[in-house]
């Protein structure tokens, strides 16, 4: 049995005891609190400088590899598409390979591609030599043609009864057929240069004329106004304005024009003379070399490839503005 002045001694010994525990638990709870505002102050010293500091460095880093990855797919897109119509020829070809082989079309009648090839590369220095003749005749029309399209559309812009006029005639020659005329113009220049050049020019005059007269008309009434205003003549208006506006319709115009100047060429050459690609053409025909035949319509397609890519090449270095837009 634990007498009273036992367990009063035993509260004074146990009591320091509890003071104590209980000072160090505050101690502790300070200390632990001190521990907590640190981590706060931490997690804040973090977020502030990932806003701050660190965010715009990944933003940036993660916008410019999502530019880099878009850029990527974008050149890949291109290529795809710009590879599409070569697959769709390579496969045209193909089939037509097959459909000669397999005997479908006889090959009297059809030449196949390995055949038509050969017939090119034996006949080589022949077709050279016609086709000098052909590009001579082409180009000279397609000169004169663009020359009288320029002046025709620069009149009909100027004055509005010449094109009341000039611009119905025009809308009628193009429903006669190329074919039709060129035995007239056999008969009115003979079988010299002169009727292919005639229907060169015929054939390339009229996109010509149009093209250019909705570029002329197309421009800006205000840039004209303004130049009316800077007390500006008509033919600074029309060097400074109008011309630079119709840029794009002239090419496009002239895209056309050069490909139906060899076509009007070869047009007129069936009808007689004594060299030239359609010259050819007759000879191979009277001779049922087919195969002969589509080498120079091959040849011919190679021709107006090229010249409209010459076209193209004049107008990125007369429209460098415009490249973007190719």
């Amino acid at each position: 049995m634990i007498s009273a002045s036992k367990l009063y001694n035993r509260e004074l010994v146990i009591e320091p005891a509890e003071r104590k525990c209980s000072h160090f638990d505050r101690r502790l709870d300070m200390g632990n609190a001190i521990v907590r505002n640190e981590r706060k102050r931490q997690t804040v010293h973090y977020v502030l400088s990932f806003l701050f500091c660190d965010w715009p460095f990944y933003s940036g880093l993660l916008l410019i590899v999502s530019w880099a990855m878009n850029k990527e797919k974008t050149k890949k897109e291109n290529r795809i598409r710009k590879m599409t119509p070569v697959f769709v020829l390579a496969g045209l070809v193909l089939i037509w390979q097959v459909v000669c082989m397999t005997g479908l079309v006889p090959g009297y009648m059809l030449p196949s591609p390995v055949d038509v090839v050969k017939a090119f590369i034996s006949d080589f220095p022949l077709l050279m030599y016609h086709s000098g003749a052909t590009l001579i005749e082409a180009g000279l029309g397609l000169l004169i043609g663009v020359a009288f399209g320029f002046l025709s559309a620069a009149l009909m812009d100027t004055f509005p009864y010449v094109k009341d006029g000039l611009y119905p005639i025009l809308v009628i020659t193009q429903t006669i057929p190329a074919v039709a005329i060129a035995p007239l113009l056999i008969l009115w220049f003979s079988y010299g240069i002169a009727p292919k050049v005639v229907l060169v020019v015929l054939v390339t005059y009229f996109p010509m004329a149009v093209g250019l007269l909705e570029g002329f008309q197309s421009v800006d009434k205000d840039m004209i106004t303004l130049m009316r205003s800077m007390k500006a003549s008509n033919w600074q208006i029309f060097w400074h304005v109008k011309f630079p506006n119709a840029l794009g319709e002239f090419f496009a115009a002239l895209k056309i024009a050069v490909s139906y100047s060899v076509v009007g060429a070869v047009i007129a050459e069936w009808l007689g003379g004594l060299k030239g690609l359609g010259v050819y053409m007759t000879r191979v025909r009277k001779a049922y070399s087919y195969d002969k035949m589509f080498a120079v319509v091959l040849l011919v397609s190679v021709i107006s490839l090229a010249l409209m890519l010459i076209v193209k090449v004049l107008q990125s270095v007369c429209m460098p503005w415009n490249k973007g837009d190719d």
